[in-house]
């Protein structure tokens, strides 16, 4: 209980900082990112329980990644990250599901994602913001990347790379649960060099 209301005044405390970083209101920032303002009133408070479908159009309209939002301030030079010290951000109704495990420093940073893919069962994204690029790596198993309506079989060992800036899904192809890391490019910050 201690750490959810840790990682909401974290939350809040961030969503808050790169509102007022990009100079918009709350009404401005519900309207771009399609939240209603209670819902971000409540988020600001440290209250509520935003998805993650949520999570990601408040940080694409806000220009930042989605641990910026989540997390905490930087610790030393290293940083490890342990999978199951992480709270998946997605959880599918077939036991899916995807955690960020971390996002790289600097003027373009990376989120770097794991999933797990059950046969059948898919995650639609909506389009992020422009210049974002993702990458889809299969450890195990299979999936199908639909990007715009177009199905790509991607398998153990391929790497697909897209424009993550139109409509796109994962799904969980074959018998066995398909593993799999997936980055997430995102373009320079304002006031970053090109």
């Amino acid at each position: 209980m201690a750490e959810t209301e840790a990682a909401l005044r974290t939350l809040a405390r961030n969503v808050r900082a790169a509102r007022t970083r990009a100079g918009l209101s709350l009404d401005e920032l519900g309207r771009r990112a399609q939240v209603s303002k209670g819902a971000l009133v409540a988020l600001e408070k440290a209250q509520g329980n935003p998805n993650f479908a949520t999570l990601v159009r408040l940080a694409d309209t806000l220009g930042v990644s989605v641990s910026a939002l989540l997390e905490g301030r930087a610790e030393g030079r290293v940083r490890v990250v342990a999978a199951g010290d992480l709270t998946p951000l997605w959880t599918g109704a077939r036991g899916s599901e995807a955690r960020l495990m971390l996002t790289t420093q600097g003027p373009a940073p990376v989120e770097v994602w794991r999933w797990t893919l059950e046969p059948g069962e898919e995650y639609p994204s909506h389009p992020h913001q422009a210049g974002v690029v993702e990458t889809v790596s299969v450890t195990s198993g299979r999936m199908t990347l639909i990007v715009d309506g177009a199905e790509h079989p991607v398998e153990a060992g391929q790497t697909a790379a897209f424009d993550g800036g139109v409509p796109h899904a994962y799904r969980g192809a074959g018998t066995g649960t398909c593993h799999l890391i997936m980055t997430v490019h995102l373009p320079p910050g304002p006031g970053s060099p090109s």
